[in-house]
């Protein structure tokens, strides 16, 4: 048998038993020795009838028996002296100091079910271009009259109040503003408490408000910069009538919609089902609904673009409206070149050339670590629009429950490479919204 016992004599001591495995490396007895005298390996010097006991090689030369006592030498290295500060343990801060120490984002108070309101804030948040437009507004909130000016300014009050502290805020001000502005958001259940409501709605609301009061199109990129400008190019064909003429409308964009049907396993798959579909219509030619080819382009992408999971449907059964939980994977880069239209594709090769470059020369340095840093760069005289096609993710907003007006919404946003942090609550499986931010090249590499 490969295992049996031999005796250690150190010294004046003697270890009787100790298991050897001549199966395994000589190491690993050094280690149970280790274990025994306190001597580190590198320290032993194990003998048998004249010959030493070598790391990197088998027991060929070395040959033990049962019962047979083999001499170590070596001293015990000093111990380790203690840290000259005290170690502290993560269980043992605050939750001030913890988000202090991981550079956490600010947490909202939940003021009851205004989880969706406190997981939108937080995605905007995460966009140093709209912190940047909302620090040089000079409007007031209790001196404007248009309400909508009210809410960017709170909006701008809540951002300052959650640069300042660590500590998780009450955002009292803006919800009674968001409830001033938009009333739906007040709806009260038969016992007097604030009811859920859908996160996408409050994204959208907010968002379309900071883009007219802070003029966001003509400036620096934001979440949502330059969406009204953005339009999705429908070409429609009917079917049934070859000869009936092609319609072509635009439609402006603030976000893009995701389907989620049986096949669809990933968010590209999703959002072309929306760019490519059959749809019914009246036919003008035949003079009764037809089946149409609908195909559509984006002539436009905005710096900050936001993708919606379209999960919730009305359920004519119980009269709710309840959720699709199947699993939709997607990816932290998107490219969404192929979904342009060829004039756009012809303006954003050049950007994207560069980073083919910029890629190729990693490859031919092979370095170990090379780091990339990105920035928001725009065409010249389109300021708010993405020159590449190219995003990366910045932000998740998601919902945990199966109806929009329960469950509890979540917000996710990327401070490090690699790295989101989960702000309010647990992580779920739902997505309902993900906020997708632009990629552009600086040419640096450290």
């Amino acid at each position: 048998m490969p295992v049996y016992p031999v005796n250690v004599k150190w010294g004046k001591v003697r270890f009787d038993n100790v298991q050897v495995n001549t199966d395994e490396p000589p190491l690993v007895f050094k280690a149970q020795i280790f274990a025994l005298s306190g001597v580190e390996p590198e320290r032993q010097k194990v003998m048998f009838k004249g010959k030493v006991l070598k790391d990197d090689e088998d027991w060929t030369n070395f040959k033990l028996r049962e019962g047979v006592t083999v001499m170590l030498m070596g001293t015990v290295g000093e111990l380790p002296k203690p840290p000259e500060e005290k170690t502290v343990f993560a269980e043992d801060l605050t939750d001030a100091e913890l988000a202090t120490t991981l550079d956490m984002p600010t947490g909202l108070i939940n003021l009851g079910n205004t989880c969706y309101m406190n997981a939108t804030i937080q995605c905007l948040k995460n966009v140093p271009e709209l912190c940047d437009h909302l620090k040089q507004y000079s409007g007031q909130v209790f001196a404007e009259a248009d309400p909508q000016h009210i809410l960017t300014a709170a909006l701008r009050e809540l951002f300052n109040t959650m640069n300042r502290s660590k500590e998780a805020c009450h955002p009292l001000l803006f919800l009674q503003v968001l409830h001033q502005v938009f009333p739906q958001f007040a709806e009260k259940n038969e016992q007097g408490m604030l009811q859920q409501q859908d996160a996408n709605e409050c994204w959208i609301e907010v968002v379309r408000t900071l883009q007219q009061k802070l003029a966001l199109g003509s400036s620096s990129g934001n979440a949502g910069a330059g969406a009204a400008n953005s339009n999705i190019i429908d070409h429609t064909k009917c079917i049934e009538a070859p000869d009936e003429p092609e319609k072509c409308s635009a439609e402006k964009f603030y976000q893009l919609p995701c389907y989620i049907s049986a096949d669809v396993k990933y968010m590209q798959t999703g959002i072309q089902q929306r760019l490519q579909e059959t749809i019914t219509k009246n036919s003008i030619t035949l003079g009764r609904n037809a089946e149409y080819v609908k195909s559509s382009l984006i002539n436009r992408l905005p710096g900050y673009l936001c993708v919606q999971f379209i999960r919730f449907y009305f359920k004519e059964k119980g009269a709710i409206n309840a959720k699709i939980l199947k699993d939709v994977k997607f990816s932290l880069d998107l490219d969404v070149f192929d979904l342009c239209t060829p004039e756009l594709q012809q303006k954003l090769i050049p950007m994207r050339n560069k980073f083919k470059e910029f890629e190729d020369k990693n490859i031919e340095k092979e370095k170990v670590i090379v780091k990339k840093f990105y920035t928001v760069i725009f065409y010249l005289k389109d300021t708010g629009s993405n020159n590449s096609g190219y995003y990366e993710l910045s932000a998740v907003l998601t919902h945990q429950g199966r109806s929009s007006n329960s469950g509890h919404y979540v917000a996710w946003t990327k401070k490090k490479e690699g790295m989101f942090f989960n702000i309010i609550d647990i992580l779920t499986l739902g997505l309902n919204v993900t906020m997708i931010k632009s990629q552009s090249l600086q040419t640096k590499i450290y």
